[in-house]
């Protein structure tokens, strides 16, 4: 069983490392991921070993609170108000606002005789000292009970031997407090014993705007770090407010508007224009566009009518719709989205086990480093406060947290940007992997090509193409074989009519005939007219050219003549070709894997620009080829439906399901593209690189920093250059590494991968350019042959008819058709007759003759 928990407490790495080791060593645990920057653990277990309140209680005794992560549809009704983000943002603003109102007065304090800024007169000369020391001393007080979480957190931890950064504020803070104490007991006994050379040593050596300071500052880079953080989970957020809050539901003979977490499946639902779709269910009544940008990336509406399914989130931008619900609550795509994108945002990639090892020890050590400088000084003769100072040092300029949020803040934003590209990331461990890909291993149906057969050639032969696809779509309108329906919508889209037929049949292997006014009709391959008697030199020979190209030709025959043939084909879809070339640029090796023939798959890879092809592999030894490539040492994709391809996806080292819609395919693909684009698994591991770039770029500016700041404050160069860090100008920096880790991870936001020049935005293929060629039958033992004229200076219909006459009227022609539109003349011939005779017909009309062929 897998669960995530919302915890409470973190403030470092080494707080998600505890928790870590706590859960970790409970019977049943398979893994154990802390977030620090969602506040959220996700755990896989055996849950008959093991319960969530085993889980919680072990978070518990490592000093953090925990419960279980709400239902995503639960999380989108929360308000801004309640959401723990805003609320931890307004309490930090809270805190720094009562802190800097109290820390400015204590620095002027503090600070302005040195700078030579007038004070009032009963903080000055030895008498006025108490006044001096006591009032910082109670400037100092509401910022540290304002920030009392660091002291309570900080020693809590400590104490149960898993400090953290807390920790190492509560130390270096309560000590320049206790100090500063110390200071006010050595004044009030040097005033009672007149050694004002005392008082004075004193006075200047209190540290109390030293800890509000340090509070102080370390607030406020918590304080933009936090806001910074809330910026990173805006994908998950935008997702989450997409989900409608209400639902017109039919309740008896009326529609009812109730919360959307009361539709339950078979409710019937209204959606008007303009509303979002409340949950996922199919169309029952009506038809309309829906804007399914937010979900899948698809910017152009989609057309849906009665049984197709639409999508929860979705709006109706036409046509009022009645639906049935299929999907509500978490089983929602949107629901099913939004898990996706938090479980990903909350996994760790594998570069991030470097950061956890060195957290788990860095606190530990800093204090020990801290303590060690301090003694060291000690000494070496130097006076306590130097020591002290140098210890304070140490403690706030060491950065736990830039460490822990290196990893995850480039993660959570790189599978927020996925998403809303409609890249769902579904680990940070296949964001990683994504990098170093060195093969990519494509599915052709449905992943290279569109999946929908098209009708991509027309040839006719002897007669008119209106006589062609007449025949061509009466036949195929009843048949049941998977190219008649791509036969069927391009006749349609030509007004071809459909005719009524008698006596119809089906013959396995070659195709279907039947009785078409009376003439024998027949629709099939080359078997079907070797078997009739029809097929010639010419009819194979465009066979052979058809399939050549991947295509599958369809010749039509009626009463023993060839009508023509027209070809189907899978068509690679617009992207397809831009994507490849772009994966070969990065170095990446493509292959297609196919359980086509080997003819048909070549012809695809050709178009598509791929030089490998694997073909007639059936799809439960995809798996084995994914598997012989990895055993040559290279990091395999495999890019498929996710369905067929599932125990290839699950072999490859990331599996990318191309897929739309509720069928997500989340249980076998790690990368999942909503909009079924290819290009869109180029921007997947363009992303990938990206985002590891980032990641290596935070965790180096974070050893660097606290390569170099540990150092400077134990005073390393103090003997050499004279540099002493101030434990203020300490604070400071810890506070804005975390901050500029942050900020360098949200530079992801700017992540783009532009398709080339020409490439439709939408994923939507666009229909087959049909290739149209009329060619003239060469049968010998035809009588009829057909030639196609273009004529100009055709005007209207009696100029038609004038032009009709006069080709009727040559001997030999059998008919003769005028398209004015086209200036076309179609005529059929009996007998051979020279084209001479025809120009002639139709000029001695008074019209010219461009061609005949």
């Amino acid at each position: 069983m897998k669960k995530t928990y919302d915890v409470t407490g973190m403030s470092c790495s080494a707080c998600s490392a505890a928790i870590e080791r706590g859960v970790r060593k409970l019977d049943g645990i398979e893994q154990c991921d802390v977030n620090l920057l969602a506040n959220k653990m996700t755990v896989s277990f055996d849950e008959n070993q093991l319960t969530s309140d085993k889980i919680l209680q072990a978070v518990e005794q490592a000093g953090y609170h925990a419960e279980e992560h709400g239902a995503p549809a639960a999380a989108s009704k929360a308000s801004a108000a309640e959401n723990p983000m805003e609320k931890q943002i307004k309490t930090m603003k809270t805190h720094l606002i009562v802190s800097v109102f109290f820390m400015l007065p204590l620095f002027y304090l503090s600070m302005g005789h040195m700078m030579g800024w007038p004070l009032p007169a009963f903080f000055l000369g030895h008498e006025n000292t108490m006044n001096f020391a006591l009032t910082q001393f109670l400037l100092c007080l509401p910022i540290v009970i304002v920030n009392g979480h660091y002291f309570t957190n900080g020693f809590k931890n400590l104490f149960r031997r898993s400090p953290n950064m807390d920790s190492l504020i509560a130390i270096g803070s309560a000590a320049a407090i206790v100090y500063g104490v110390i200071a006010l007991y050595e004044i009030g006994m040097g005033l009672g014993a007149h050694d004002m050379v005392k008082v004075h040593s004193w006075a200047m050596d209190m540290y109390f705007e030293t800890s509000a300071m340090i509070l102080t500052l370390i607030t406020l880079g918590k304080y933009l770090e936090t806001r910074s953080k809330g910026k990173t989970s805006e994908a998950i957020a935008k997702l989450m407010d997409l989900a409608p809050k209400t639902a017109w539901v039919r309740r008896g003979e009326e529609f009812v508007e109730i919360p959307v977490e009361d539709v339950r499946p078979g409710d019937r639902l209204r959606v008007k224009p303009g509303q979002s779709v409340p949950v996922d269910g199919v169309i029952v009544q009506g038809s309309a566009a829906f804007d399914e940008s937010a979900i899948t990336g698809e910017s152009i509406p989609v057309e849906r009518t009665v049984g197709e399914k639409i999508i929860g989130a979705t709006v109706n931008k036409s046509g009022a719709v009645e639906m049935e619900a299929t999907l509500v609550g978490e089983d929602t795509t949107l629901s099913q989205i939004i898990r996706l994108v938090e479980e990903a945002s909350a996994s760790k990639a594998p570069i991030a086990k470097l950061a956890d090892q060195v957290s788990g020890v860095f606190v530990p050590v800093v204090i020990t480093i801290a303590l060690a400088a301090a003694v060291i000084w000690l000494l070496l003769g130097e006076s306590i406060s130097f020591a002290v100072s140098i210890g304070i040092a140490v403690l706030v300029i060491s950065c736990p947290c830039a460490l822990g949020l290196a990893t995850p803040t480039a993660i959570m934003v790189g599978t927020g940007k996925g998403a809303e590209n409609g890249i769902l990331i579904k680990s940070g461990e296949a964001l990683e992997t994504a990098h170093s890909l060195q093969t990519v291993i494509l599915d052709k149906t449905g992943t290279v090509t569109t999946g929908k057969p098209e009708v991509t050639e027309v040839t006719v032969l002897g007669k008119s193409e209106a006589a062609l696809l007449d025949a061509a779509v009466s036949l195929e309108a009843v048949s049941e074989h998977p190219l008649a329906e791509a036969i069927v919508r391009y006749g349609q889209k030509q007004n071809a009519r459909i005719k009524a037929i008698d006596q119809f049949e089906n013959i396995a292997g070659q195709g279907v005939r039947a009785l078409i006014d009376g003439q024998p009709t027949a629709a099939g391959n080359l078997r079907m007219m070797q078997a009739m008697g029809l097929a010639d030199e010419q009819i194979e020979q465009l066979h052979h050219n058809a399939a050549a190209q991947g295509r599958t030709p369809l010749f039509i025959a009626q009463s023993g003549v060839v009508l023509g043939m027209i070809a189907v084909a899978d068509t690679i879809k617009p992207t397809s070709r831009a994507a490849v070339a772009e994966f070969k640029r990065m170095g990446i090796d493509v292959i297609l894997l196919t359980g086509d023939n080997p003819q048909v798959a070549q012809a695809i890879a050709a178009q598509a620009g791929i030089d490998n092809v694997i073909a007639e592999v059936l799809p439960s030894d995809k798996q084995r080829v994914v598997s012989q490539v990895q055993a040559e040492g290279r990091k395999v994709a495999m890019i498929g439906d996710g369905i067929n391809d599932a125990p290839a996806l699950a072999q490859a080292d990331v599996g990318i399901a191309i897929g739309a819609g509720t069928d997500v395919a989340i249980e076998s693909a790690d990368i999942v593209l909503m909009k079924s684009d290819l290009w869109d698994a180029v921007t997947a591991v363009k992303l990938s690189k990206a985002v590891l770039r980032n990641i290596k770029q935070n965790l180096f500016w974070a050893l660097i920093y606290n390569s170099i700041g540990i150092p400077l404050a134990a005073g390393v160069f103090i003997p050499l250059l004279d540099w002493k860090l101030n434990p203020m100008f300490g604070a400071a920096a810890m506070s804005l590494s975390s901050v500029s880790v942050v900020s360098n991870a949200l530079r992801l936001k700017l992540f783009s991968s532009p398709r080339p020049a020409g490439l439709p935005e939408s994923s939507s293929a666009p229909a087959a350019q049909v290739a149209v060629q009329h060619i003239e039958l060469k049968n010998k033992g035809e009588k009829n042959m057909t030639k196609t004229m273009i004529v100009n200076g055709m005007a209207c219909a009696h100029c038609k008819a004038r032009v009709e006459a006069a080709l009727n009227a040559v001997a030999g022609v059998e008919k003769a058709e005028v398209t004015l539109e086209e200036k076309k003349a179609v005529v059929t011939c009996s007998q051979p007759v020279e084209n001479s005779a025809l120009i002639q017909a139709v000029t001695d009309a008074g019209y010219e003759v461009v061609s005949v062929a």
